[in-house]
This record gives C-alpha cells, structure tokens and sequence, in this order.
C-alpha cells in the first residue's frame, strides 16, 4: 500500500506526502502569547478531605503538583515529538479542591513565533498526575479527564476562548 500524495496539508504537522514533520516558525514574529488550560480529578470524598486538610500520606499534594505542572509546561518539548522547546515567560497554575475532585487551571506565556496551547495543557496534565500518585492511598479509583484548552491569545490567529457548551 503506497502513501497517498496530499495536494495540501489538511495537517501543519504533515508535509505534502502525509509524512510528520516540525513546522518552521523561523518567519513568524516574536510576539506575546498565552494560553489556559484545565482538568479535574474526580475521586471519593475522603481523598478530596485528605488533600484539603493536608493529611495525605505523601505530604502537601496541592503544592507538589503545583511544582510538577510548572515543571512540565518547561519540558513539553521533551514529551510531545514535534513541538518546539520555547522560552517560557511565566507559568501560573491553580488547583481547587472541590468536594469530589481536584480542578487544575494552568496559563503559559511566552514571545515566540508559536503558541504555548500544549505548555498549559501539559502542564495541567501532569499536577493531575501527580494529585493521583501522591493521594492513589486513599483513592485507587481517581478519573483523570475533561482536560482542554480554555483560550489562547497571540499570533497571527489571534485570540480564542473555548465556547460555554463544552464546559465538562
């Protein structure tokens, strides 16, 4: 079976012949971006009390995920094949303990020539992770989900929020 040849890729990250590449950003100008990101961790009300009131096993899980979500957005690169490593500007990352669940929100800055979407998303990720390993003692059953980009802004496509109907 050959490779069907593509007039134009329907993908940035697809050339003409469907074969993954990098794409070059060596033209577009350096300007501020930034990007926000969320998900939630649902688990039982026990280890939701346990990371409120500080109480879990392994220590202080808001602040430990906090640092592991910042280190990641730094590292996206290194997880995520063809994104580009960029200098970070800033990373915020916020974690609310709801009575049945953890919600992460995590915004990336950066002045590059492309977007931080999968910095704020990675970042998000990731202190979800880390809530799960450092509470997995009381709560074994944790779901991970409903992580998506909230809004961007920068760039030649300028500004976007997600749109209400997907709140999860």
């Amino acid at each position: 079976m050959g490779m069907k040849r593509l007039d134009k890729p329907a993908l940035t990250h697809l050339d003409a012949t469907g074969a993954a590449r990098m794409v070059d950003v060596s033209a577009k100008p350096a300007t501020a971006r930034a990007a926000t990101a969320t998900g939630r961790i649902a688990m039982s009300p026990e280890a939701a009390a346990a990371i409120r009131d500080g109480t879990a096993k392994k220590g202080d899980v808001i602040a430990v995920a906090r640092i592991a979500g910042i280190m990641a957005a730094k590292r996206t690169a290194e997880l995520i094949p063809l994104c580009h490593p960029l200098p970070i500007s800033g990373v915020t990352l916020d974690l609310g303990v709801e009575d049945d669940g953890v919600v992460a929100t995590a915004t990336v800055r950066t002045t590059h020539g492309t977007g931080v979407e999968m910095e704020a998303m990675t970042a998000v990720s990731v202190a979800l992770l880390t809530v799960y390993d450092m509470a997995k003692a009381v709560d074994r059953g944790m779901v991970i989900g409903a992580i998506r980009l909230l809004a961007k802004s920068g760039g030649r496509s300028g500004d976007w929020h997600a749109p209400d109907e997907r709140a999860a």
